[in-house]
């Protein structure tokens, strides 16, 4: 079948008008209010154009870092390659078959000059690019899940190896490691349609099973295109699940590994690209709807406290620096009851209001009181004693955090990344500038309208910008490591840019550290071998994930607590937990209801994992059912999108003029095909 790709229409929609269309009050009936995103990287090194006429010296690969999302469907569409701007594939995030479409990056080679100056993007019409991607899955491989290792004040508990009876290291590449080896592509539009084995990515698990990790192909411009593969799991022995996290016996094609180019120069010059790293992770269900902190921050941060990167000169911006977590606060109110009723456990005001917006860039000194106290609803992460535990709870967000799993540590609750809390530490100050409303700003809709000079940080900025930065047991697409400086290829080289994963040369994929897996063996060198948090292999990244990914993104909805409200939830932005469902908002819709029908419909949210666990007379239905279920369901759940509210005029009182709405939701029914024609069954 011929691969479809989907992208924004030519022209697309302007950066206000579309934040203007998604993000409108959520509170208010009237004011429209337009959400904007931020245009340029927040404290990653500022680079300079270099001067007309100059020389390459050095080319490097961007994003840095690349995020696939896997897909069942053949259908495509291009990875966010402008920071505050998501994906919009036409006609949605699934084909019209249930199957989901696969998210695919793209990579792009820039040039530098002497001077670290950037030149402009090199494509097929200045050079020769030959590609190389190794991608690879080592879960099977790798140890089980408790805690993140690196909390001192929430120990990480020791894992064990998961397939353990596999105990030479010969036994676990060959049954546990999905490796397909180095692929190599080069040309403009090569493997298009997808039908080239050649540069297909396939490796063999249990040594009995063929899977597939996707496959490479190149653009009209020679760029290279990373498609992901299919989001399957199973167990080729037919084993039980029995975890959350770590199942024996089973395989998933989530992968990860090293992105390479060799540019060849018109005057013949050979030179081999600062290399980037692919990883290939689940769905994103509310791709209009980023997390409260993102993997972007948590890398940024960690550049900031190694004190590789610096806080910006001057003044922040308030458009670039601040209002990007109180966006993402007020959206937040969509995919989480516990946001939505903010209100009921927080005296804080409404993030979408345009008054307030207004009163929250204000710079001045009269406003700082309000600032200040609009800081003091946000959880501090450095409050680490023990009475921050009981002083922390009721703060935004209300998500659990990286140490749920110890009862009376701060680390119960969800972290802002440090650097992330600092820039509103100096914003309550007043150490900012109001370019909130920058109408310049709002006519960019593609990454090659940005300064060259900016193009390469936005487009690592926009890969990392939705994907999930905490809390990290273990995340959604990637887990606590990355805020780990070992990692990097800063910790060895300060001439290296920030965002570099560190190469590892290990001579196996398999890497054994002992019978169990604690921060000591992570960090410390064996048998003549780099330590796990160190310099990295293909599939190191994705090794510390859910086997199979499917179970870890049902379980981890709610956590039931004592108090009865609020209820934290894990991870709202990517896997929504209480969604307004279409077919509430049909009846929202209806002008032939009173004002007082309408407004009940709106107010109403259902669990998005509703059904998962078991339909019908399931008396046994539970969360066992549910993370076994949810290995053929991932691809029925609904994604949550924005949706025009009723008309000016007609519109009753506390509905806003866009809401969020679950959209795309398949059958649950196991039990056989059931169709919406088939009418209602129990």
């Amino acid at each position: 079948m011929v691969s479809q790709v989907d992208q924004n229409p030519k022209g697309g929609v302007k950066r206000r008008d579309f934040l203007a269309m998604v993000g409108a009050a959520a509170g208010l009936a009237g004011a429209g209010f337009p959400f904007l995103p931020k245009l340029s990287v927040a404290a990653t090194p500022a680079l300079e154009a270099a001067p007309a006429g100059a020389v390459i010296a050095r080319v490097g690969i961007y994003p840095a870092i690349g995020i696939c999302r896997v897909g069942g469907s053949q259908k495509w569409f291009l990875a966010p390659e402008l920071p505050g701007v998501p994906p919009r594939p036409e006609g949605g995030f699934k084909d019209g078959t249930s199957k989901l479409k696969k998210q695919v990056q793209r990579f792009r080679v820039y040039a530098f000059d002497s001077e670290g100056r950037v030149i402009s993007e090199v494509t097929d019409a200045e050079a020769k690019i030959e590609w190389r991607v190794h991608l690879a899955n080592s879960k099977a491989a790798w140890y089980g899940f408790n805690n993140p290792l690196d909390n001192a004040d929430a120990p990480g508990l020791p894992g064990q190896q998961r397939n353990q009876y596999f105990h030479t290291r010969e036994q676990r590449e060959r049954m546990l490691v999905i490796d397909p080896g180095a692929v190599s592509i080069s040309g403009v539009k090569v493997n298009w349609d997808g039908d080239s084995a050649d540069h297909a990515m396939t490796g063999r698990f249990w040594d009995s099973v063929d899977v597939s990790l996707g496959q490479v192909r190149t653009d009209e411009a020679g760029r290279l295109l990373v498609v992901p593969a299919d989001g399957i799991a199973d167990s080729p022995r037919g084993a039980p699940i029995t975890s959350f996290a770590d199942n024996d016996g089973w395989y998933d094609d989530w992968c990860d590994g090293p992105v390479d180019a060799t540019v060849t120069l018109p005057d013949g010059r050979v030179l081999q690209a600062d290399g980037a790293w692919l990883a290939s992770v689940g769905p994103n269900f509310a791709p209009e709807i980023p997390p409260i902190s993102t993997l972007y921050d948590v890398i940024n941060s960690m550049n900031w406290e190694e004190g590789w990167t610096d806080l910006p000169e001057g003044p922040l911006s308030f458009r670039r620096d601040i209002y990007p977590t109180f966006r993402r606060t007020a959206l937040m109110e969509w995919v989480s009851a516990a946001a939505n009723l903010r209100k009921g456990w927080l005296d804080i005001g409404d993030f979408s209001d345009p008054g307030y917006l207004k009163r929250l860039a204000d710079s001045s000194a009269d406003n700082k009181a309000f600032r200040l106290e609009v800081l003091s609803n946000f959880r501090d992460p450095n409050a680490m004693s023990q009475t921050a535990f009981i002083e922390q709870h009721l703060k935004i967000p209300m998500m659990p955090g990286d140490g749920v799993n110890h009862n009376s540590s701060p680390l119960t609750w969800f972290q802002f990344p440090k650097l992330q809390y600092k820039m509103l530490e100096l914003w309550a100050e007043g150490q900012f500038v109001d370019d909130f409303s920058d109408a310049t700003l709002d006519q960019v809709t593609t990454i090659d309208q940005l300064p060259v000079a900016v193009q390469p940080f936005a487009l690592t900025e926009a890969a990392l910008e939705p994907c999930s930065g905490g809390a990290f047991h273990p995340g959604v697409e990637l887990s606590y490591y990355l805020r780990l400086a070992p990692l990097y290829q800063r910790h060895a080289n300060a001439d290296a840019e920030p965002f570099r994963i560190a190469r590892g040369n290990r001579a196996s994929l398999v890497q054994n550290v002992g019978m169990i897996i604690d921060f000591d063996a992570v960090t410390t060198a064996k048998n003549g071998e780099t330590p796990p948090i160190g310099p990295q292999m293909p599939g190191d990244l994705t090794r510390w994930m859910g086997l199979p990914w499917q179970p870890d993104a049902f379980s981890c909805q709610r956590v039931v607590m004592q108090d009865d409200f609020p209820t934290p939830v894990w991870w709202p932005a990517l896997l929504p937990v209480d969604v307004l469902p279409e077919v509430y908002y049909e009846q929202m819709m209806r002008e032939d209801l009173s004002a007082e029908e309408r407004v009940k419909f709106f107010e109403n949210r259902v669990w998005w994992a509703r059904g998962v666990p078991g339909i019908g007379y399931h008396a046994n239905a539970s969360y066992w059912d549910g993370i076994r279920n949810m290995i053929n369901l991932w691809q029925e759940m609904g994604f949550v999108m924005a949706r025009p509210g009723p008309a000016d005029g007609q519109r009753p009182a506390g509905i806003p003029k866009t809401v969020y709405v679950e959209v795309g939701r398949g059958s649950v029914e196991n039990r056989f095909d059931w169709q919406p024609d088939h009418g209602q069954l129990p």
